[in-house]
């Protein structure tokens, strides 16, 4: 008996979960040339939020059907880790995924999943998996308030699932029923093969409606089963910007609420946007209208002021964000101070207790440790030691058409308001740049060193104005 034991062993292993996710509506309610799909909620493509929830459950393979915008969906997602089928004719649905099921093995478990509702979660899909009749069908399905729209559940007197009928298909007492259909089901290859091929197109929008497998399932003696989906976002799909605007909203909320639970403060959770990740300590305070882009950490104890963006950039304990600040793939250390109206460009980092003041801007430039460019200041390919004063209306002159050079200011400089420094050139240590200096040549350290034309005024001189507009001038008459 053992040989049959290890018969049924290797059948068991064999058995594997295919996702397909279809993904090739025209979605024209959009108003866009862009393919439905390809629109973002939290700054990511809606199709690659179901890619990546699809991830999560360790599938053998997850497959793509599209097919709407010719190749855009595949051009602007092609390097994610999935299998890409095209269907040139957009026949429905069921159609949709009689593209993709004879990639299937006879024994596979197929989740169907849609490019077009972002915010199904894994929790939810695990239990429509587990929960599913071994030889039948299982749905996901929602009771709505305002069924309007979706495919109703229909069931027989003893509460099972027999039929879905589409809004547009129904009857006024069909249209009554609440409970709805949300697409996504999950069953065996071999059913789908054997289903798929009796889909009619009998219907108004003369389609092939994956949901009318649900009859036949029926029909063939198969059970069907429905898994309650109890938050109805999750499972909302996207048909029209509004539509999507409203998702936008809630995803905007539900982050919004993690991050509390997590220890930030969120002073209105409904005015913040995180167009990527976010990850804090504890006891991080963020102000009103911050956007978060790309991948982004802040340590523990930070204040993040209002209106104040930041990208791809990570953020150490202690660190204010002052209002208005533009912050960009930067790394902030330790207790700095950033803003208000400063902008971090790529490549910045900023030292523990550094601080960079309103109105400037840096860009692959490091400021050392208690180092402080407070007001007006243009700061670019630049090392600056620590300890460094930069004043006002400083800039580094770091490009001369071509190509960038780099300056060196080193440990405890003091560099005057309106500074010219063109490079390449190097600040030594202690070194003093008198303002107004336009410096070109390296500065010693620990010396003053000025670079200034000589003071003089121009006596008889004239405007070449026809009048004076000088107020001092009494003589208004033309020369």
């Amino acid at each position: 008996m053992e040989w049959l034991v290890d018969i049924f062993l290797i059948k068991e292993s064999a058995v594997g979960l295919k996702i397909v996710i279809l993904a090739a509506g025209k979605g024209q309610r959009m108003k866009s040339d862009i393919p439905k799909v390809l629109h973002q909620l939290g700054g990511v493509s809606l199709l690659q939020r179901v890619i990546t929830t699809a991830e999560t459950l360790n599938p053998d393979d997850i497959y793509v059907v599209y097919g709407n915008g010719g190749n855009k969906v595949f051009d602007v997602l092609k390097s994610l880790p999935v299998h890409w089928i095209r269907q040139d004719a957009q026949l429905g649905t069921g159609h949709a995924l009689l593209q993709a099921i004879p990639k299937c093995q006879d024994v596979d478990r197929v989740l169907v999943l849609y490019g077009d509702v972002p915010l199904i979660t894994k929790e939810t899909l695990e239990k429509l998996l587990k929960d599913s009749p071994k030889n039948g069908l299982g749905l996901i399905i929602t009771e709505l308030t305002d069924p309007s729209g979706f495919g109703r559940i229909i069931r027989n007197e003893m509460g099972n699932i027999v039929a879905i009928v589409e809004d547009r298909d129904a009857t006024p007492e069909q249209r009554l029923i609440k409970q709805i259909n949300t697409g996504i089901i999950t069953t065996t290859a071999k059913l789908l093969k054997s289903w798929l091929p009796q889909l009619k197109n009998k219907n108004k929008q003369e389609e092939y409606y994956l949901t009318d497998v649900v009859e036949i399932a029926v029909s063939n003696g198969h059970p069907v089963g429905g898994i309650m989906a109890y938050c109805q976002e999750e499972v909302r799909g996207v048909n029209d910007r509004w539509q999507l605007a409203e998702l936008e909203r809630y995803f905007q909320y539900r982050y919004a609420r993690e991050l509390a639970f997590s220890g930030a403060t969120i002073a209105d959770p409904r005015r913040i946007d995180i167009r990527g990740s976010l990850k804090t300590g504890t006891d991080v305070f963020i102000d009103v209208n911050v956007v978060i882009e790309g991948r982004v950490e802040i340590g523990s104890n930070c204040n993040i002021g209002p209106n104040v963006m930041i990208k791809n950039t990570i953020i150490e304990d202690e660190v204010t964000l002052l209002a208005n600040s533009v912050i960009e793939g930067a790394h902030i250390k330790k207790g700095a101070r950033i803003g208000p109206f400063a902008r971090l460009r790529t490549g910045t980092v900023i030292d523990k207790k550094a601080q960079i003041g309103n109105f400037v801007e840096t860009k692959n430039t490091k400021l050392g440790e208690a180092s402080k460019a407070q007001h007006l200041t243009y700061l670019g390919d630049a090392t600056i030691g620590k300890n460094v004063n930069i004043g006002a209306g400083t800039i580094t002159c770091n490009y001369d058409g071509s190509n960038k050079w780099p300056t060196i200011i080193e440990d405890f400089a003091f560099i005057g308001s309106n500074t010219s420094l063109i490079a390449p050139i190097s600040i030594g240590n202690g070194a003093i740049i008198g303002a107004g200096s336009s410096i070109s040549e390296d500065a010693p350290a620990g010396k003053l060193t000025l670079a200034r034309a000589r003071q003089s005024t121009i006596q008889n001189w004239k405007p070449s104005l026809k009048k004076s507009l000088n107020p001092l001038d009494t003589d208004h008459t033309e020369k």
